[in-house]
């Protein structure tokens, strides 16, 4: 019998699959309310950002229902619906990715930046200012910001890397968990940020611009990570949740493959 090839699964797909199963298996009954995030994340031991993907993924299939300020209930998905995707990267993985490349990017570009580098961040930036979001004009915008950034440096490699990081906000697991946090008031916020990485740049402060482009991306995971509103609610509901949520086994965490940035929070 021939070898087959041996997949490392992404710990919020495990965490994932042990959630469905559970719900499968009747532990948590349609209509039941699942464990908080901060529970889960206790039982586990594992972030909650890790938690958060799983059940963004599973929200994604039609197995369970998120109500900001109420909980996760479990419900009937309508068809067979999918297990997650081998090659989706989790939001927040994605996130630290750009915050580790990003920054150095930032702190090399203050460096290099020529006039008309800062003139094509300047445009990028006059655009986002003038969009609605959330929307696909506002992203469009956001994107030619990181991109023109990268494009500083003059690296082909670099443009089409940052390019295809941030075109997996496109996601479905990344644009379900933009739904709930992304506002006008939210965008304001990085508009503000992104002024400050534009700044630094201009200013040609490697330094000050590798830290707003860490701040920038850091505070994005961290308005992903905003609680849904319902940790201090106990569970309720018809399935054994009510009484003593089962505790999942701890999953096998995958081998980290990358280096890991030293201001990525870890949650």
């Amino acid at each position: 019998m021939p070898l087959e090839a041996v997949e490392a699964r992404r710990l919020y797909r495990q965490v994932a699959d042990q959630l469905r199963s559970l719900i499968d298996s009747g532990e948590y009954a349609v209509g039941s309310r699942l464990p908080t995030e901060r529970e889960l994340a206790e039982q586990l031991k594992i972030s909650r950002p890790t938690v958060r993907e799983a059940l963004i993924a599973l929200e994604v299939e039609g197995r369970v229902r998120i109500r900001v300020g109420s909980g996760i209930y479990v419900t009937e998905p309508a068809d067979a619906a999918p297990a997650p995707s081998a090659v989706i990267e989790g939001p927040f993985e994605l996130l630290r990715a750009r915050e580790f490349l990003e920054s150095a990017i930032a702190e090399q570009a203050a460096r290099v930046a020529t006039k008309d580098d800062v003139a094509r961040i300047d445009a990028s930036l006059i655009a986002m200012e003038n969009v609605e979001h959330p929307g696909e004009a506002s992203m469009v915008h956001d994107r030619a910001f990181h991109v023109a950034i990268a494009g500083s440096l003059g690296n082909a490699v670099l443009v089409r890397v940052v390019g295809e990081l941030f075109d997996q906000r496109l996601n479905p697991y990344f644009a379900q968990l933009a739904h709930y946090f992304e506002s006008p008031g939210t965008w304001r916020t990085a508009l503000d940020e992104h002024r400050a990485v534009r700044d630094a740049i201009a200013a040609h402060d490697p330094d000050a611009a590798r830290e707003a482009m860490r701040k920038h991306l850091a505070r994005s995971q961290e308005r992903f990570a905003q609680n849904f509103g319902a940790e201090a609610a106990a569970p309720v509901g018809r399935g054994r949740v009510a009484r003593s949520p089962a505790k999942p086994a701890k999953p096998k965490r995958e081998p980290k493959k990358q280096a890991k940035s030293g201001g990525a929070r870890r949650r």
